[in-house]
């Protein structure tokens, strides 16, 4: 399947060329079995990109969104808690897919193989034109403004400093990954150590103002004493922040491939990693409201901070620092994982073929991750990325139902394909009831910014249909890209990663079985129609 939109469009000049490095990178690599993507994900790494990519900065700067739309401090913590039980239902569905279609690129993937190229494509287009790099520059920024603040004690720090620390933080983690893959999983293990460490640190804090009796706003009476009105648009609001508290819960699935026999570590890793998380983000938020009342949590732009200052006396320092050391590793992350979608998307012709391609000793896709850096320091430049993000958020949050949509779709066009996982369908229907009402919530709240949203997307229809669609571009065109191409792979020397001739041969199987089944489909129509005739 991937052949095809690899050699799409190719010249003859330029192809021999960049045939030729990819002859020498094999006969390079015959001793040991060719190059491919190395399995170096084992279960704790698997674990350390689930719950590094969830946790980032917001637990520690800014949860006070659940609370200030739900109203209540109890109310607040059962909507950390329904949101993360909802997490953990549609992971569950991930987890299937991710096993059914063992294909890195996460939902990209499993849209555009159950859904059509059109619907991956899309979904593919808006993560690269905004969600992954506007992502990853905010990320950035927040990891150099806790860096620069002690600096500027008084002041805030300045924006071309921000920013180019923020670049520096990017092009050493790009580095890293496209060094080695083993190093890009210590540097995740090791920053989400941390950062659970520093969460550990708040909760333990938190349980010893219990003990001393600090626990007011966790009496009932206390804990659902309104400070405002309830309001079902509020709740469900509430609800929406919470669930991008949890947002990348699904970011394994982007790196399937390289997993340690993913058959077990996708799905327990899954079972791991948001149960964890939401223990931790309950307790968390358990902690600040022993020490700080709703209204100072409002008021506060840094909570873990307020907090620290309040607990930690001459530690204080402990919280600013675990924010910076979360956000690096928040940043190693994202450019992880959305440099194999990218990746992903090139092997499936809708990307530049280049963005396929791995280094033949390191074994990373190099240039991948180079173009997912590129892009988001381009975003650094821009002083629009928070009303990018605000547009696109609807559009990333829409994807998610559409994916566990294809669960159910799947299950009824393929029913027989095997499932090492197999969940009940309640919990999809579960997920989509709970998706479609924020969704819903969302339309009816902010029409225009989802509107923009849509529109965002839609421009990558005209993109699909002459840049992937359309086969007979002229030649001129093929040659330039031809050019580039083999222009790219000498500079970055990388080639097509060789694949599984398992794979192969499944795929191969699959054609034949749909082949078979459409001459049977024809034959029975040509049958009916004679029937009709005599």
């Amino acid at each position: 399947m991937a052949e095809g939109p690899r050699q799409r469009g190719a010249s003859s000049g330029s192809s021999n060329e960049a045939s030729g490095v990819q002859e020498g990178a094999d006969k390079a690599a015959a001793g040991s079995g060719g190059v491919a993507l190395k399995k170096e994900i084992g279960l704790t790494s698997a674990c350390g990109i689930i719950v590094g990519n969830i946790i980032g900065s917001g637990i520690f700067v800014s949860p006070k969104g659940v609370l200030e739309n739900a109203g209540s401090v109890g109310l607040a913590l059962i909507v950390w808690i329904v949101t993360g039980l909802i997490t953990a239902i549609g992971a569950l569905c991930y987890a299937e897919l991710g096993v059914t279609i063992p294909k890195s690129g996460g939902d990209y993937s499993y849209v555009k193989d159950i859904f059509g190229g059109l619907a991956g494509f899309l979904r593919l287009w808006i993560a690269v034109l905004v969600i992954y790099p506007t992502n990853q520059a905010v990320i950035a920024l927040t990891f150099s403004n806790y860096v620069l603040q002690p600096l500027f004690p008084t002041c805030l720090a300045p924006e071309s400093g921000l920013r180019l620390l923020a670049a520096i933080c990017l092009l050493l983690l790009t580095w890293v990954n496209c060094a080695s893959v083993r190093w890009a999983t210590r540097v995740q293990d090791i920053f989400t150590a941390g950062k659970l460490l520093a969460l550990a640190l708040i909760i333990v804090m938190g349980v010893v103002q219990i003990c001393k009796g600090e626990y007011y706003w966790l009496e009932p009476k206390n804990a659902f004493d309104y400070f405002q009105k309830p309001d079902i648009g509020m709740i469900a609001l509430s609800f929406l922040q919470g669930s991008f508290a949890y947002g990348g819960w699904n970011f394994l699935n982007y790196v399937t491939e390289e997993l340690v026999d993913p058959y077990k570590n996708l799905p327990r890793a899954i079972f791991i990693s948001v149960p964890l998380v939401t223990f931790v983000y309950v307790f968390a938020n358990i902690a600040y409201v022993t020490a700080m009342s709703p209204q100072e949590l409002l008021a506060s732009n840094a909570v873990a901070v307020t907090f620290g200052e309040k607990l930690l006396g001459v530690m204080a320092w402990i919280m600013p620092i675990s924010v910076a050391l979360s956000t690096f590793g928040g940043v190693n992350g994202s450019l992880f994982t959305s440099s194999r979608l990218f990746f992903a998307g090139a092997r499936e012709g809708h990307l530049p073929s280049l963005l396929a391609m791995i280094h033949i000793n390191r074994c990373t896709p190099i240039p991948a991750l180079l173009f997912t850096c590129v892009s988001t320091l381009l975003m650094l430049v821009t002083s629009d990325i928070y009303t990018l993000i605000n547009y696109v958020g609807f559009i990333n949050y829409l994807f998610y139902g559409v994916t566990v949509a294809g669960q159910i779709v799947l299950r009824w066009k393929k029913p027989d394909i095997p499932r090492p996982i197999k969940v009940n369908l309640i919990f999809p229907i579960i997920y989509l009831l709970f998706w479609a009402f924020l969704l819903v919530f969302s339309l009816w709240s902010e029409p225009v910014v989802c509107g923009i949203g849509v529109a965002i997307m839609l421009t990558g229809v005209p993109v699909y249909f002459l840049g992937v669609y359309w086969k007979n571009k002229p030649q001129c065109f093929d040659s330039f890209v031809d050019k580039m191409t083999y222009f790219g792979q000498k500079f970055c020397v990388v080639v097509y990663p060789k694949e599984d001739e398992k794979e192969k041969e499944e795929e191969k199987c699959e054609e034949m079985k749909e082949l078979c089944t459409r001459k049977h489909e024809a034959t029975e129509e040509d049958g009916v129609l004679k029937g009709s005739e005599s």
